[in-house]
């Protein structure tokens, strides 16, 4: 993989990690395009996904202490149910990493018509929770977590768009747009690293140089730098969109794409 590549790769990881239009869909066009490995894909991924957690961090810094800070106050307040909250988002991702991780990587790599397919769930989701009007709820419930976590989860699908789908579940549960957006972006900082962890297992069981092949220190370098910096931006520009309800043209945008998709891989 060359530099501009990688640069290029991690521009559309970062943006498309809070875009509800899935990052694992087009990492795996892009691949597709570059006629990237899969030992290589896998190193490139999970340091491009390391990155926007990074970048979630920076933006989300002002919640993420609130958070532990009242978790260290020891009592049952509000960030502390928040935490209780995200905890419970991670049973189903959680389930699903653990038991069928193997299973969704055979999918992962299945081709492009899966993608396109799941692309098209993604616009559905999306377009159906714009127009949905359900009662108003003030606070997330651990049930609605629970349901949240499911659609991350089934998120893991490459096409399907976690922050899409976690999104768009949450609004059609009649949580509030305000909340949905952090609550969306924090649940995921967990599963992510973990997922992070298994993988680098992985490669250390195929050995550096296997892991490395045909990507470069520097091309890694530039992938991980453009998904942080592009991954800022897109995080907090996702925040106000979910705020202000414009979701539905990210609705039409994966139509056309999952279409195209589908088309291209035939």
């Amino acid at each position: 993989m060359e530099w501009f590549e990688a640069f290029i790769l991690g521009i559309v990881q970062g943006l498309t990690e809070y875009l509800p239009v899935s990052s694992s869909g087009h990492l795996a066009i892009g691949a597709h395009l570059f006629g990237m490995s899969g030992e290589e894909n896998l190193t490139f991924t999970v340091a491009v996904h390391v990155a926007t957690v990074l970048s979630t961090v920076v933006i989300l810094w002002k919640e993420i202490v609130w958070i532990f800070a009242d978790i260290f106050k020891w009592k049952w307040n509000e960030g502390m149910k928040y935490a209780v909250n995200i905890l419970v988002s991670m049973i189903p991702v959680a389930i699903v990493g653990l038991l069928f991780k193997d299973k969704v990587e055979e999918i992962f790599g299945s081709g492009l018509m899966v993608v396109g397919i799941c692309l098209l769930v993604t616009a559905a989701l999306l377009a159906f929770s714009y127009f949905a009007r359900p009662r108003q709820r003030e606070n997330i419930s651990p049930l609605h977590a629970f349901i949240i976590g499911i659609a991350q989860a089934l998120a893991v699908l490459p096409g399907l768009s976690r922050s899409g789908s976690t999104i768009a579940t949450g609004l059609l549960l009649g949580n509030k747009k305000e909340r949905l957006a952090q609550f969306s972006f924090l649940m995921v900082i967990p599963p992510i690293l973990g997922e992070a962890l298994l993988d680098v297992k992985d490669m250390a069981e195929l050995g550096v140089s296997q892991a490395m092949a045909g990507l470069s220190p520097v091309a890694l370098a530039v992938g991980f730098i453009a998904a942080f910096v592009s991954g800022c931006l897109a995080c907090q520009w996702m925040v106000n969109l979910v705020k202000k309800g414009k979701l539905i043209w990210f609705a039409v945008y994966c139509a056309v794409v999952g279409i195209a998709t589908i088309i291209f891989s035939f």
